[in-house]
């Protein structure tokens, strides 16, 4: 099928645009933007220049994808917002470009990105996550794959949010947030691993146990980080599952510090 446009809509001449692309009242298209097929913009979405749309995504009326980053270093490079395929972005949601320091903003596939969140310059959001209304990603976040985080949770800059990790509503996120655990609270803090998570994508009993010993020794049996992932891995000496590797390499890279 052919693209759909309805005449109000302002599209340049320029822009790459696939087959079977719905393109709603009033929405706003500049030059430098490519959008594959089966994407729908319902009405007034804007996609400024740098803005690439993935497959079958739904954008709602205010999306607004690859405006200039709010960055005062940003130095009007031609950079990128790179949005992947199956995305449902709603109302209201903005999402930057990147800027020189890496070259682009990139959201995964299959993610679900609620009324009015902000996904900032050089972010990296990976797949299957769930962004509840008015989630706040600063620049160069990081949020790995199958993340649900609760409404209103601010996240500072550079911090990364694990794979499988849950982040309660109204949380403010100032370091990393370790794989498959569950936070919550002011101060955030780790209550746990986020069995319910777990369990619904399949995860084994003896993978959240083993991920559930792995937390107790490394943050409530009185060693630091370094030294509890030392005495996990001595003990082991048989082997390590790929999800406690995981997590140790998260912890073992992270620059600003994990929640414990």
């Amino acid at each position: 099928m052919a693209l759909i446009q309805h005449p109000t809509a302002i599209v340049s001449s320029k822009a790459k645009i696939e087959d079977n692309v719905k393109i709603g009242p009033y929405c706003i298209i500049n030059d430098d933007v490519y959008i594959s097929e089966g994407t729908e913009l319902i009405a007034n979405v804007y996609l400024d220049n740098g803005a690439q749309i993935g497959k079958n995504c739904l954008l709602f009326p205010g999306a607004t994808i690859a405006t200039k980053p709010q960055d005062l270093k940003y130095d009007n490079s031609p950079t990128k917002a790179i949005i992947g395929d199956n995305n449902e972005i709603r109302e209201f949601v903005t999402i930057h470009r990147g800027t020189q320091h890496t070259g682009a903003t990139i959201v995964g596939n299959n993610n679900l990105i609620m009324a009015y969140c902000h996904i900032a310059h050089d972010c990296r959001v990976g797949n299957n996550n769930i962004f509840a209304n008015v989630v706040q990603l600063a620049g160069h976040v990081t949020v790995e794959d199958w993340v649900v985080i609760g409404g209103v949770v601010k996240v500072h800059q550079f911090c990364k949010i694990g794979a499988h990790a849950m982040v309660g509503g109204d949380v403010k996120v100032t370091k990393d947030i370790p794989p498959y655990t569950l936070v919550a609270d002011n101060p955030a803090k780790v209550n746990g691993i986020n069995k319910v998570g777990l369990k619904r994508r399949g995860f084994t009993q003896e993978v959240i146990k083993e991920l559930e010993n792995f937390y107790k020794l490394i943050f409530h049996s009185g060693f630091n980080n370094t030294d509890g992932i030392q005495k996990y891995i001595e003990t082991h000496p048989n082997g390590i599952l790929p999800e406690i590797q995981h997590c140790i390499e998260f912890i073992k890279s992270s620059e600003r510090g994990v929640y414990r």
